[in-house]
């Protein structure tokens, strides 16, 4: 199964707060919001939502091909990337922007306040998903330029291909039928637990009516796990790891989307799909920076066994080995 992944590609400045953000907030103050927190480190590392769920998924072994545009400061990221497994054959150079950059600080509860500016991201809305190279099974559509990802959508509609929603940060600023656009008729809808709720609200459509309208939901819960939704079945509930350390939270739903997807391209179940996006994402939330952990098959295997049995990691180390 060969997956293209589009959405964001990016270096993210990663800071910390030792504080809460939560305390410097002044009740009925909020609407004359003006704060400046002093962080005590500062990590830079690679990042975006397509290049850590490609990482992930590389890192695997699928061998996904990312699609998204960079500028001229790429070069060591593309080797980065095709070192780890990455097709990098769809991401185009932009003769006038940098590659975009992801800005964000995190106070002592994991809560973060964050800047995305977009760069060579802008002209996203210029790729043909139709003359990328060799046949395309299924297209994340990942954050990205707003009029790209309705552009990568309707292209898929158009040539049908199967297509994953994944609005994430985009969410936030699409109005109700810019959603409903998104996932109306995608094969897999990806989102975390408050953007589920959102998408209802901003859709006006009831969770039952979304998930009809798409073929697997995925919800991530945190520290709750993840919950997968088809239409008539029962839902699949999946355990959260109990022996995490977190370190820094950037890209630990890119990690879960990189598991789930490594799954579904090995043929997998949405149940195990779901378990090794469970365990991805803590590989991600135990490294400082999305596309700073190390999967190794064997302890891999080890601690999905503890988790979620033997068979299971049987069955996904039948791939990874």
């Amino acid at each position: 199964m060969r997956i293209a992944v589009t959405g964001s590609i990016a270096t993210d400045h990663l800071m910390t707060y030792p504080g809460r953000f939560v305390d410097q907030l002044v009740a009925g103050k909020l609407d004359k919001l003006s704060l400046s927190f002093l962080a005590d480190s500062l990590e830079i590392r690679r990042g975006g939502v397509a290049a850590n769920i490609a990482f992930g998924m590389g890192c695997l072994g699928i061998g996904p091909l990312l699609v998204g545009t960079v500028g001229a400061d790429f070069a060591d990221y593309r080797a980065w990337l095709e070192a780890h497994g990455v097709d990098t054959s769809g991401v185009r150079e932009s003769a006038v922007h940098h590659t975009g950059r992801f800005i964000c600080t995190t106070d002592a509860d994991l809560n973060q306040l964050a800047t995305f500016y977009p760069g060579a991201m802008t002209e996203d809305n210029d790729i043909d998903l139709r003359k990328l190279p060799g046949p395309i099974d299924l297209v994340v559509v990942g954050a990205s330029d707003p009029e790209a990802m309705i552009g990568f959508t309707r292209q898929c509609r158009q040539a049908g291909i199967a297509f994953a929603a994944d609005t994430s940060q985009q969410l936030a600023r699409a109005d109700g039928a810019r959603v409903r656009d998104l996932l109306d008729g995608a094969a897999y809808l990806f989102s975390n637990e408050y953007e589920g709720h959102l998408t209802e609200q901003k859709t006006g459509w009831s969770a039952d009516e979304i998930t009809a309208r798409v073929g697997v939901r995925v919800t991530t819960l945190g520290k709750d796990g993840a919950r997968v939704d088809r239409a008539g079945q029962p839902p699949i509930l999946v355990p959260p790891l109990t022996d995490v350390e977190p370190r820094e939270p950037t890209g630990a739903g890119d990690g879960f989307r990189a598991g789930f997807l490594a799954a579904v391209g090995w043929g997998l179940g949405l149940e195990r799909a779901a378990q090794l996006g469970n365990m991805i994402a803590v590989q991600a939330l135990e490294a400082v920076g999305p596309q700073d952990y190390e999967l190794k098959p064997g302890p891999l295997a080890e601690r999905f066994a503890a988790v979620y049995g033997a068979q299971a990691a049987a069955e996904v180390s039948e791939h990874y080995s």
